[in-house]
């Protein structure tokens, strides 16, 4: 094994097997809410067991930043909002629709119904508690949290669900959208206030904003696309200063949908380049760029002239159970120099091994071996 920290977690890893007994009935039942340990005996202390685990695991693969593994949550994003007051979930007619690998259609987990039932806050969240139990564990290395990017969270709550209006909690958009986002500032103060150094906020949205992206608002004919954009951006900034005041490092990470080796949406960056990296005020992307959906390298030009934000290249593939073709990740990593200092960059995977708790289709072994590979191009590349 080889120490460097020019490789980097995105966040999730495969759950193991006592794990997912839990994890299965969750997906099933409407009639428990988050986190689901006083309906489950058990759960809880199988899963402090399987975050001890893979704590232990990460350390001994030397990776310079640990996560939880996301073990303390069903789905990358909808446990987040699970965890704040105000909420109920429950078990839709429909699933997530993403694609096939033979290019057909395929329907997620249907518990992904979302209630407003009082003011949102961000307050006592059970992320929190994981957190620092991960704190603890890990020792002298970093830890950083994952949660999902505001600006996702209100494009779902309030454009996909229209979770607001006459009747409900949140009589207008605007309210909807002020409630979410004092909910979060709870959530980040709090953070802060137990020590917690790193956030890191995971968004799929912005390729819906690409016109090459044959699943987007443009080809629906929604009017008004730019002014949209810029709100969510507004959204994410207004996030993101609020966590830089409090002295946190703010990261994000995209990518087009991760479920079972399959991925939602295509897009390339360079149609969103100017907005959605050049405009936010993140620390460092972690982006998406282990196929051609992502088009050209060169879309990182837009933050060339940004000396302080940093890039992770996600070459790598998690959803795939063989090693990937070092030639092609080479030949990207050095065109991305070519553009932006090597200092400035990073590798990674396009994403975590278990966006969901089904996870991709590979062994918890061939996902180590995965990510050895990537330590080892890392530092052969990098020199470090």
């Amino acid at each position: 094994m080889t120490y460097t920290d020019k490789f980097q977690l995105v966040g999730s890893l495969l759950r193991p097997k006592e794990l997912l007994i839990y994890k299965n009935e969750i997906e099933h039942r409407e009639d428990i809410q988050y986190p689901f340990y006083d309906q489950l005996p058990g759960y809880q202390e199988t899963e402090n067991t399987a975050i001890e685990a893979i704590i232990t695991q990460q350390k001994a693969h030397e990776l310079s930043i640990i996560t939880d593994g996301e073990y303390g949550r069903s789905m990358w994003h909808l446990d987040f909002i699970w965890g704040f007051s105000g909420i109920r979930r429950f078990i839709a007619d429909q699933g997530y629709l993403f694609q096939d690998l033979d290019g057909g259609h395929f329907e997620t987990r249907k518990d992904i119904g979302i209630e407003i039932l009082a003011p949102l806050s961000g307050k006592n969240h059970h992320y929190l508690t994981i957190y620092q139990k991960t704190k603890a564990l890990a020792g002298d290395t970093p830890v950083k949290i994952t949660v999902w990017g505001a600006a996702h969270a209100f494009t779902e709550l309030a454009i996909f669900k229209g979770l607001y209006g006459e009747n409900q909690v949140y009589p207008t958009k605007e309210a909807l959208k002020e409630g979410l986002l004092k909910a979060y500032k709870e959530f980040i103060e709090e953070y802060r206030q137990i020590g917690g150094e790193i956030i890191q906020f995971d968004d799929c949205l912005w390729e819906l904003f690409a016109e090459d992206n044959e699943k987007s608002f443009f080809t629906q004919g929604n009017n008004g696309l730019e002014n949209l954009a810029d709100e969510f951006i507004s959204i994410n900034n207004e996030i993101i200063d609020f966590a830089h005041q409090l002295g946190l490092k703010v990261w994000t990470h995209n990518c087009r949908g991760n479920y079972q080796s399959r991925h939602a949406a295509g897009g390339s960056y360079q149609s969103i380049a100017e907005k959605f990296l050049k405009d936010q005020h993140y620390d460092r992307f972690f982006l998406e760029w282990d196929d051609e959906r992502a088009g050209d390298i060169e879309a990182l030009a837009v933050l060339k002239d940004k000396p302080n934000i940093e890039i992770v290249l996600g070459l790598l593939s998690s959803k795939t159970n063989h090693l990937d073709d070092e030639k092609r990740v080479f030949d990207l990593l050095n065109k991305a120099s070519n553009i932006i200092p090597k200092e400035r960059l990073y590798l990674s995977h396009q994403c975590g091994f278990a966006s969901c708790d089904c996870g991709n289709e590979l062994s918890i072994e061939q996902q180590w071996e995965k990510i050895e590979q990537g330590k080892r191009i890392a530092h052969e590349f990098f020199g470090v």
